[in-house]
């Protein structure tokens, strides 16, 4: 369990620190010398998306979909807002998202793991 949601919560870290990323090139032109010393301390933390799988968590085992909804249930709207939102200014992981007819507001949870592979766990609404 606790390694779900250590997983889980890196997961959105990790998703946070690509889109905070992605908003950074704009200053870069003002201090060229800051983001060189930068990217190597996050590339060495944080591993780079290299696959994204999309999985409903009706194709989970029980015993990880009953992890699943704890880590769910403990967790702030403000930290789900957060996840989504990195997922949508990521288009690698939007994408994977669009391809299967989904979208972030349809994520509730994330785990990365240290190959880059990125997992998002869905819920379809009912």
């Amino acid at each position: 369990m606790r390694k779900t949601t250590i997983l889980a919560a890196s997961a959105a870290l990790m998703l946070a620190s690509a889109a905070s990323a992605q908003q950074q090139p704009a200053p870069a032109p003002a201090a060229p010398a800051q983001p060189a010393p930068a990217a190597p301390e996050a590339q060495s933390g944080v591993p780079e998306i290299q696959s994204v799988s999309v999985v409903d968590i009706t194709e989970l085992p029980e015993t990880t979909q009953t992890q699943v909804n704890e880590l769910v249930s403990q967790r702030s709207e403000e930290d789900l807002q957060k996840l989504r939102s990195s997922i949508d200014a990521t288009p690698k992981v939007k994408s994977a998202l669009d391809a299967k007819g989904l979208s972030s507001a349809q994520v509730i949870a994330a785990t990365m793991g240290n190959d880059g592979a990125l997992t998002l766990i869905t819920k379809k609404r009912s």
